[in-house]
């Protein structure tokens, strides 16, 4: 039976590719930190809590991922973990630079040192990109990052790339273009989105405050993607590959999709610096200088070419109903609610 570690087991991705992994037969133990003040709600919704073995690690401490690795002897590693709040690491960019880089390094070191034949996934993102230089980005377009996010991501991309050129071993780096569910969390702007949407469909929200409208991304069905995170371990070769949807959409079309969804279609106006929204003569929509990132990445687009051909690795839920999805999942938690 095949052994494998992930961290940031709690999360969206986390949650999925323990799923994903149980299912194929795996032994899964979940890396989870005892500051951690989130819940195993993820898990518990997938039905899959008391399948994983926890284990206490943090990317903080050096001695303890050495004992971890020790102790399991994963066949592959899957590092999810990280401070992946963009708007967060510019209010705190030394802890995500240690958790996001540094955090990286130690755990490659504790591998190459303790389990080297172990394969290495490594969550790199297309924040990296920041104020891209070409459209649609793929595996060499340059990155040009613009928040401490994305440059401790640039790092520990190439630290990864770099142990897997100097050691020869089995590394890969996923560059994914965003990918939502129903397990996202509020700090999301598509969950908060679709949240808001219906809670105000119920009359338990007033309006949604939103900050750029017209930032363009890329966004897919995570349950999509960590099967592409499997693939890459599952190759015969380490390589890095995009996963993406090869579309752009506006943060204006999630809002406008989302609300006529719900039978709330919405009328826009733009006064000076203030952007609104109403339907039927109310205001639901009002956009907010608070959630207008220091520096803003204007458009992400991936060309996922290399992992259709070398992964046979393709999205097939497309942006309509990604939120189509999304929006179900939210009504049923609110009727559950209601009874």
């Amino acid at each position: 039976m095949k052994k494998a570690l992930i961290t940031g087991i709690r999360g969206q991705d986390g949650a999925y590719l323990a799923k994903l992994l149980l299912d194929l037969g795996y032994q899964v133990y979940g890396a989870d930190r005892r500051s951690s003040d989130s819940s195993y709600w993820r898990l518990e919704y997938l039905k899959i809590k008391d399948k994983i073995k926890l284990v206490y690690m943090d990317l903080l401490e050096y001695s303890n991922i050495i004992d971890v690795i020790k102790e399991i002897k994963p066949d592959e590693v899957y590092n999810l973990a990280a401070q992946s709040f963009v708007q967060v690491s510019f209010n705190q960019p030394l802890l995500t630079s240690e958790v996001n880089a540094l955090g990286v390094l130690r755990l490659l070191e504790a591998l190459k040192l303790y389990k080297p034949d172990a394969k290495f996934y490594q969550a790199s993102t297309s924040e990296m990109f920041g104020i891209v230089k070409e459209v649609p980005q793929n595996e060499n377009t340059p990155f040009n990052p613009v928040s401490p996010y994305a440059v401790s991501k640039v790092f520990a991309h190439y630290i990864t790339v770099n142990y897997r050129l100097a050691y020869n071993m089995f590394n890969c780096c996923g560059i994914l273009f965003n990918h939502e569910s129903p397990l996202r969390g509020l700090e999301f702007v598509t969950k908060k989105i679709v949240n808001t949407a219906v809670k105000i469909k119920y009359n338990l929200a007033e309006k949604l405050l939103i900050g750029n409208i017209y930032a363009k991304r890329d966004w897919g069905y995570a349950p999509e993607y960590v099967y592409g995170m499997y693939l890459m371990l599952n190759h015969d070769k380490p390589n890095d590959y995009v996963l993406a949807t090869n579309e752009t959409h506006t943060v204006k079309e999630f809002i406008d999709k989302t609300f006529e969804y719900l039978g709330m279609p919405l009328k826009w106006e733009e006064d000076n610096d203030k952007i609104r929204a109403y339907s039927q003569g109310k205001l639901l929509v009002e956009s907010s200088l608070e959630f207008y990132r220091p520096s803003e990445v204007p458009i992400l687009k991936g060309d996922y070419t290399k992992a259709k051909k070398i992964l046979n690795w393709e999205p097939t839920t497309k942006f309509d109903k990604l939120i189509e999805i999304m929006i179900n999942e939210e009504l049923n938690i609110i009727k559950l609610i209601n009874v």
